[in-house]
């Protein structure tokens, strides 16, 4: 199906293990702008682009989030391993841990479970698209107020390389919204097909 090198994409060696900041870091496991949200959006709008090359530029950015998945994961793991009750209960990780263990489980800071609905699909390249551009910018502040709570160079390397893939995913997709744009495939896709509008304002439907 694909070739996956089992790897990291970026190395992660966290010497120090830290729960407390493993709560606030796993928002971006399964969080609302997390990276495994991001990867199902993209994986599932790709199949109603009409543009070959928007739809590998979804198929490109989603398996490469799912790589981020397996970074944000790794992070978690590290930081809260071999911890004492002592430290668990101390960092106030006892409510993730009476749950889980020490477990990864998809699930924001605030302590939401990872819902379906944090990943938008409408089936229209512009509004996919304009979703896409913000769920981008949203995982690059969420990045932003984890490196503002840890000063953890051990954990700060990473995190900061993730930030800054969130910023050239969101220009990837602004190339890609350039192209729906200027192709005439995409703007007579649904809502941009003037027959279809006309149909609408005929039958007093939209307006």
């Amino acid at each position: 199906m694909w070739q996956y090198v089992k790897k990291l994409q970026y190395p992660i060696n966290i010497k120090t293990p830290n729960a407390a900041a493993a709560k606030v870091i796993i928002s971006q496991l399964g969080g609302p702008d997390g990276e495994l949200g991001a990867s199902l959006r993209y994986l599932c709008q790709r199949y109603t682009m009409p543009d070959d090359r928007i739809i590998g530029t979804l198929t490109d950015i989603a398996t490469e989030e799912l790589a981020h998945v397996e970074m944000v994961s790794s992070i978690v793991y590290q930081l809260t391993r071999n911890l004492s009750i002592e430290e668990i209960k101390r960092s106030g990780f006892d409510t993730y841990f009476v749950d889980h263990t020490a477990g990864i489980y998809p699930i924001a800071a605030s302590g939401v479970p990872f819902r379906a609905e944090y990943f938008g699909v409408k089936g229209d390249v512009f509004a996919d698209l304009s979703e896409d551009l913000a769920a981008e910018q949203k995982a690059r502040v969420t990045y932003d107020n984890i490196l503002r709570l840890i000063d953890d160079p051990d954990i700060c390397d990473p995190i900061k390389f993730l930030r800054e893939r969130e910023v050239v995913h969101f220009q990837r997709f602004g190339e890609a919204m350039r192209l729906a744009q200027d192709d005439s495939d995409c703007k007579n896709f649904y809502g941009w097909n003037p027959e279809f509008d006309r149909g609408c304002h005929r039958t007093g439907n939209a307006k």
